[in-house]
């Protein structure tokens, strides 16, 4: 059939990735498509390894046209200094806040960094801000992100200016994160039953998540060797 590309053959496959950049630069500079300005950067990243290049997109994408996904990427490549940029934790966090507040497959994931970035300070002129980073985390954490919930619970055991430890609160976010697979909300969870931190004490559940976690740990042990070995 016309049109079907042979991915065994590599000229046939390096015309076709060719044409898909061609295609991309099309939507994104003449179309003036955010999405296909999107799909250009994630080309020149992945296909090309063009990371300067992808980074002048995605750049352009994000202050221009306020693109979540590019605004999530764009705050990672300041976080590592990638594609050019020199690492900057302050143009990462707008980037961040900004793919949080416009919504899309990545802004829950920017929410949490947002959290992260307010709770150590380094944004906020070594100022944290713990409710702040309360507010983000609870938004990402609302939108099943693990390590947001976990780091809730964690808020509310230690306690901070202006927010009042709360066991009940932190055993609640624990247990979720526990669900949504984080092996120390399982394990912080199961201490609390144990000690009967934030509720009622109940061996039964602490042993119960005390299991969950250490299989939880054993399944992401099993993941890396097969990520290491399994070529």
């Amino acid at each position: 059939m016309a049109g079907l590309v042979d991915f065994q053959n590599e000229e046939e496959v390096k015309v076709f990735l060719d044409n898909l950049g061609t295609e991309y630069s099309y939507q994104c500079h003449k179309e003036k498509d955010p999405d296909g300005c999107h799909r250009l950067a994630d080309y020149l990243e992945g296909i090309k390894k063009n990371f300067d290049a992808a980074a002048k997109v995605l750049k352009a994408n994000c202050d221009q046209n306020q693109h979540s996904e590019s605004c999530y990427k764009l705050g990672a490549y300041y976080v590592m200094g990638k594609g050019g940029l020199k690492p900057d934790l302050k143009a990462a966090y707008k980037c961040f806040l900004t793919s949080c507040e416009k919504g899309g497959k990545k802004s829950v994931d920017a929410c949490h960094n947002v959290g992260l970035l307010v709770q150590d300070g380094q944004v906020l002129d070594e100022k944290p801000d713990p409710l702040l980073a309360r507010d983000y985390y609870t938004r990402a954490c609302e939108g099943n992100f693990a390590a947001s919930c976990f780091n809730l619970s964690a808020l509310y055991i230690q306690g901070a200016a202006g927010l009042p430890k709360d066991m009940s609160r932190a055993l609640n976010y624990s247990l979720k994160a526990c669900d949504l697979g984080h092996m120390w909300g399982c394990a912080n969870a199961s201490r609390m039953y144990k000690l009967g931190d934030g509720t009622e004490s109940d061996e039964a559940k602490a042993e119960a998540l005390k299991n969950r976690a250490e299989e939880l740990h054993r399944e992401r042990r099993e993941s890396s060797t097969q990520l290491t070995f399994g070529n």
